[in-house]
């Protein structure tokens, strides 16, 4: 099973010998993959819709793993009992789906070791909503495939790492961009981040031309847009 870069990241997160539960599983990619280069002894592929979880099971069956990897039709943790799984792995929805999906069901969310996210959007929330179930972010990836950008996440629940970090106090600038991203000085972040700063330089150049009482409350939000990309960049300058 060959996976495009993004998907590829995100699955190099999982935890070897961890059982997976594939939420929005789609064509059922990561799970073959997992389990075809043995990371995964068990992968529960879940999807909300049936269409998804028919292709899955086309291809599941395809490559001969219908043995070590069972398809349900579930609106995210719904149909996963605590305990059947190590991590869950949630790639390619928006910030606060995710959010949704890790809150709605605690008891499930809760007897996780391991969440592998990739979330769309909302990025800051979501890092902002694991911290606050009690998961703690160990490793983060970014890339940029096909002229976008993506940042993929694993937290784990109760590491000795974890639990360190747990008392150290948050940076708003690590919400919105990543500690781990800043401090290893990712060049993927710092092309987002430049490009960002230009985009939003112009937008408040525009807003000044023209200012009206809407347009100054854009100003303000904008400048600590600007603000915070400035503070990101200064990790860049640093060393």
């Amino acid at each position: 099973m060959h996976l495009s870069n993004r998907l590829q990241a995100v699955a190099d997160l999982v935890t070897p010998g961890s059982r997976v539960a594939d939420i929005g599983c789609d064509h059922a990619y990561i799970s073959i993959y997992l389990v075809e280069h043995k990371i995964s002894p068990h992968v529960i592929a879940m999807d909300v819709n049936q269409g998804p979880i028919d292709r899955a099971k086309e291809n599941i069956i395809k490559y001969g793993y219908e043995d070590r990897i069972e398809t349900r039709k579930s609106d995210g943790l719904e149909k996963l009992k605590a305990g059947e799984a190590d991590t869950v792995l949630i790639a390619g929805m928006g910030g606060a789906l995710t959010i949704q999906i890790l809150t709605r069901y605690k008891e499930v969310t809760h007897s996780l070791k391991e969440l592998i996210l990739q979330p769309q959007s909302e990025i800051h929330l979501v890092r902002r909503a694991m911290r606050n179930i009690g998961f703690i972010i160990t490793e983060e990836n970014m890339m940029k495939e096909d002229g976008k950008y993506y940042v993929m996440m694993r937290a784990k629940a109760n590491a000795p790492a974890a639990n360190k970090e747990a008392n150290t106090p948050v940076r708003t600038e690590h919400d919105y961009f990543g500690r781990l991203l800043l401090e290893r000085k990712n060049p993927v972040l710092r092309e987002f981040l430049l490009k960002e700063q230009k985009r939003c330089q112009a937008i408040l150049k525009a807003l000044e031309a023209e200012p009206t009482e809407n347009s100054l409350e854009r100003q303000r939000e904008i400048a600590e847009i600007l603000e915070r990309i400035d503070t990101a960049l200064g990790y860049y300058r640093e060393g």
